[in-house]
């Protein structure tokens, strides 16, 4: 389990910390904390228990902005205010001793037409434009600026970018430009998200995960770990991912996933992106077990070990 995290979104929560983490683990991945002392308490804990700290966009909360950065918006001044948000933030973290910095991309996401897309979860109508109004050239040129520049903050603030993928178009999955800037750009990593994935493809009849995964797997960091159940409608969003959530009742195939991305890439790390309140401490660690033995293939510890 070296190489598992877990999420601190909000504030530093005692009760999470004290149920979700193990000694051992990796690190954990922060977001939109409110409080300086939330991100001193942050700080002090990972010295103490020698963990990494990784930062999913932004640390800071700032309830006068959007969440995500929109570094490849179309209008110029969006555009720059988002590298400028992003350049505030990273100013404000070089106490921290970043591991990673994860940002979603595409930001807006570039949404294909023919997709129904009311079940993907928007906080707001800037955040997203369809693929008919967004050229590709403009997609690849973005995108060599966005990279270009993390990769000189990256060397500049000694931080992994990592970008987290969103919803995907046909862009990302047919065309070749992004695999290109990440061979050309090697400490820029990617993220994949088991939820968001297995989602697109219950909507997007042209999605295919499993080709998504044989393409981009090389280049990944990080795995956001959760389950979702689909039958007529989703259900369970963020559950934990359990063997007896098997995908012939529905649920994603969590297993199948993980052992496709370790085929390509086993230096990959677990961020556990669940509601771990939703479950009982010992699920809980049947759960890691789980999750082990299929990424770092372990045997099941004996009953009673932690």
């Amino acid at each position: 389990m070296h190489n598992f995290m877990i999420g601190l979104y909000g504030g530093f929560d005692e009760q999470k910390y004290r149920k979700d983490f193990r000694k051992g683990f990796y690190g954990i991945e922060a977001c939109l904390f409110e409080a300086e002392e939330e991100i001193e308490k942050l700080i002090r804990e990972a010295k103490r228990n020698e963990f990494k700290i990784g930062i999913h966009f932004p640390l800071r909360s700032d309830e006068t902005r959007l969440r995500d950065a929109l570094f490849l918006a179309q209008d110029e001044r969006v555009r720059q205010d988002a590298y400028d948000y992003i350049q505030q933030q990273l100013d404000s973290l070089g106490k921290i001793g970043l591991d990673y910095v994860l940002f979603h991309y595409p930001k807006p996401v570039l949404l294909d037409d023919r997709v129904n897309w009311d079940k993907w979860r928007f906080a707001d109508r800037e955040e997203y434009v369809f693929e008919s109004e967004y050229d590709y050239s403009e997609l690849v040129e973005k995108s060599e600026q966005l990279f270009a520049w993390l990769h000189d903050k990256a060397n500049e603030y000694s931080f992994t970018p990592v970008l987290e993928f969103d919803a995907l178009n046909r862009y990302v999955y047919e065309e070749d430009f992004l695999e290109s800037l990440l061979c050309r750009y090697p400490n820029i990593k990617l993220c994949l998200d088991t939820g968001r994935l297995f989602m697109q493809e219950k909507m997007d009849p042209s999605f295919d995960v499993r080709a998504v995964l044989n393409r981009y797997a090389k280049y990944v960091k990080l795995v956001h770990l959760w389950n979702v159940q689909f039958t007529d409608s989703f259900a369970f969003s963020r559950y934990p991912a359990l063997p007896h959530c098997r995908p012939e009742d529905g649920w994603a195939p969590i297993e199948d996933y993980l052992n496709l991305i370790t085929a390509h890439n086993p230096d990959i790390t677990i961020m556990f992106e669940h509601r771990s309140d939703w479950i009982t401490e010992e699920e809980l660690q049947t759960c890691y077990q789980w999750i082990d033995q299929i990424v770092n293939k372990k045997s099941p510890l004996p009953a009673g070990e932690h």
